[in-house]
């Protein structure tokens, strides 16, 4: 999804949301259902299809060396703070972080060296549109343990519905991927609507206001940012 920051307001130094919405958006339920009798049949862009391949090498390889192993989905990993933090947290797991720009996912992050050495054990960050990967992941049937979808922009305008991961069309598959999906935001109307469509595909989940917490223990630095600034962080955590 695109970024938006058109409707917020300073608070502290980061932006709390504004939106024309009180609650859950009213066409959501037949957004969803539209989806999921509609297949997404747009075609994949040939630098995702590359991308994925070569994550999807990596995945059978460690699954062949380590059959108990876990796969765990950072998708919009932004610089990969979170992957990096996901990956010392899961030793026994291999990470893969997914973000659409290159740019971030090639910064550098503060509290972790360029050759960390994780990245050749149990994480990658890997540059692919996420409409297309997540498909791609759904028809090669990565078995994903956890699947975290951390502060993604969420369109508040209440037109842009369906530019929010939930009301789009590849949201079918992404809710597919995952025994647990995980997602934090600073807008609980955002997370409000996802826990409703997750419904419609067998998703069960509860909302939780995260602990007020210091800073460096923040998993992106947009969390950090928000907590910084007197913000309220949820999370949203669905099981099947």
């Amino acid at each position: 999804m695109t970024a938006n920051t058109d409707d917020s307001q300073t608070m502290g130094d980061s932006k709390a949301i504004i939106s024309n919405q009180e609650g859950i958006h009213e066409k959501l339920d037949d957004v969803v259902k539209k989806h999921l009798t509609h297949a997404f049949q747009k075609p994949y862009q040939k630098h995702t299809e590359q991308a994925f391949a070569e994550m999807d090498a990596f995945v059978k390889a460690f699954l062949t060396a380590n059959p108990d192993g876990e796969i765990i989905l950072d998708a919009c990993c932004g610089v990969g703070q979170s992957t990096r933090i996901l990956a010392q947290q899961n030793p026994q797991a291999l990470v893969i972080g997914v973000d659409k720009s290159d740019h971030r996912i090639n910064r550098n992050v503060e509290g972790f060296a360029a050759d960390d050495g994780f990245s050749a054990q149990n994480y990658h960050l890997v540059r692919a549109d996420l409409n297309d990967f997540y498909r791609l992941v759904k028809a090669a049937d990565w078995p994903v343990s956890k699947h975290y979808i951390l502060y993604p922009n969420p369109w508040p305008k209440s037109k842009h519905l369906q530019r929010r991961w939930h009301g789009s069309a590849v949201f079918p598959q992404m809710a597919s991927i995952g025994q647990q999906l995980i997602l934090r935001s600073n807008w609980r109307i955002y997370l409000a609507e996802f826990q409703q469509a997750a419904k419609f595909v067998g998703l069960q989940g509860e909302i939780d206001a995260l602990p007020a917490a210091d800073s460096s223990a923040a998993l992106t630095p947009f969390e950090a940012k928000y907590q910084a600034s007197g913000q309220i962080c949820w999370q949203l955590t669905l099981h099947r």
